[in-house]
């Protein structure tokens, strides 16, 4: 990793552009987000309850968590390209079958499948390790983790506009034809960067009781876990409330969805800009707080019977600068508990952050039921978003203790 290596576009035999690495990831933010819109939707096309089709996300999510940690020993072994391939033919087929899925319970199960596709993702971080040396592997992976920032924004107003003129088939039908674009690009563009070797699954696994055991880990993976929690309770409930309670179109949803992932991008913009000279842990503090802020002056409005879709949407603003500034901060800390078990870090990091994302989805769906208003849902992002001040604040005290800097 102490070397640039060559990039020539279209290659199979150099590593891939930074452009086929952004869309990669994108592909994967994709397919997280387009469909929210249609839920309800799907709910009333498959005849089932609105808790039912929402496992959909927290499943997607599950599954994606158990990939954090074993995509990276997988691609070692094997080599990033044949698993990068390989996980986008598998998603393709699992595409086809949502198209297809005679009942919800099949959609489902062919939408757990689709969770292949993080490995775009993950393996879009690691190749650009393969590639550059550290200094530049933070600039490079910036421009990747930018491109996904912009999917969340556009990948729900297009759905809700799909499940408006065609249905919810549009939108996967859409994922179907974006998978096979990305497929050829990756083909014809990502040559291998890291060369097959013996597997480190098993050292891997080994290396965790080390990372348990530490106090400090555990608070940042938390005050990731809850922060994110925050975001994917909304993903979870937003449609429901947005569709059943403010009475929106699927249209209307998907371009207020956009709000909170503009937020999120300042909030990336700040936490670039301050993180040096502010310092991690208080930037993580600032954070979880702005989330807090913002999703209690929610509550209090709801409560008081002064909501509505512009207040309900408007007021997960907050949220999405929270998370921005936050989620960089904490996963740096993450990373810096233990510097020589970083790779570790990162994926044990990751399944904890994302399944507890999972469970909060799963949650958030049978909060909501006929008839509920949208507050069950606010508490719910409320007590993570406390639950995420709490962990900061159990890391900061740890630091002060052991006489550490960041905080």
């Amino acid at each position: 990793m102490g070397m640039s290596l060559k990039t020539q576009f279209l290659s199979r035999t150099t590593p891939p552009h930074v452009v086929t690495l952004v869309l990669l990831a994108g592909l994967s933010a994709l397919t997280m987000n387009i469909f929210l819109p249609s839920l309800p939707g799907m709910a009333d096309w498959f005849e089932v309850p609105y808790a039912l089709m929402q496992l959909s996300v927290a499943l997607y999510l599950g599954l994606s968590a158990a990939l954090q940690i074993v995509i990276g020993p997988i691609s070692d072994r094997y080599g990033r390209r044949k698993v990068v391939l390989g996980a986008l033919i598998l998603f393709l087929l699992a595409t086809v079958g949502t198209l297809v899925s005679p009942n919800a319970e099949t959609f489902l199960a062919f939408r757990m499948l689709q969770a292949v596709v993080a490995a775009g993702m993950v393996l879009s971080r690691a190749i650009v390790r393969d590639m550059v040396a550290d200094a530049e592997a933070a600039s490079m992976i910036g421009y990747v983790t930018m491109g996904m920032s912009i999917v969340p924004m556009i990948g729900p107003a297009i759905g809700g506009f799909l499940d408006g003129l065609f249905g919810w088939h549009a939108n996967f039908t859409l994922l179907l034809l974006v998978g096979l674009a990305v497929t050829a690009l990756v083909w014809a563009d990502l040559g291998e960067t890291s060369a097959p070797k013996d597997t480190r699954f098993a050292e891997q696994i080994r290396q965790y009781p080390a990372l348990l055991a530490s106090r400090r880990f555990w608070g940042y993976c938390m005050a990731a876990a809850f922060s994110s929690g925050c975001f994917f309770a909304y993903l979870g409930g937003a449609p429901y409330v947005g569709t059943e309670v403010f009475k929106l179109s699927s249209q209307e949803i998907g371009l207020l969805f956009a709000l909170t992932a503009i937020g999120y991008l300042i909030g990336n913009f700040l936490a670039g800009r301050f993180s040096v000279r502010v310092g991690m842990n208080r930037m993580v503090l600032w954070g979880t707080l702005t989330t807090t802020v913002g999703l209690s002056v929610l509550a209090l409005f709801t409560v008081a019977g002064l909501s509505g879709p512009v207040v309900f949407f408007a007021l997960t603003v907050p949220m999405g600068i929270g998370n921005g500034l936050c989620l960089p901060n904490a996963n740096a800390g993450i990373l810096s508990v233990r510097p020589d078990l970083a790779g570790t870090a990162s994926g044990l990091g990751g399944a904890i952050m994302i399944g507890g994302g999972a469970g909060l989805a799963a949650l958030a769906g049978h909060l909501l039921g006929p008839g509920s208003s949208e507050l069950p849902l606010i508490m719910l992002m409320l007590a993570s978003s406390v639950g995420s001040v709490i962990a900061i604040l159990m890391v900061i005290a740890r630091a002060r203790k052991l006489g550490l800097s960041g905080s």
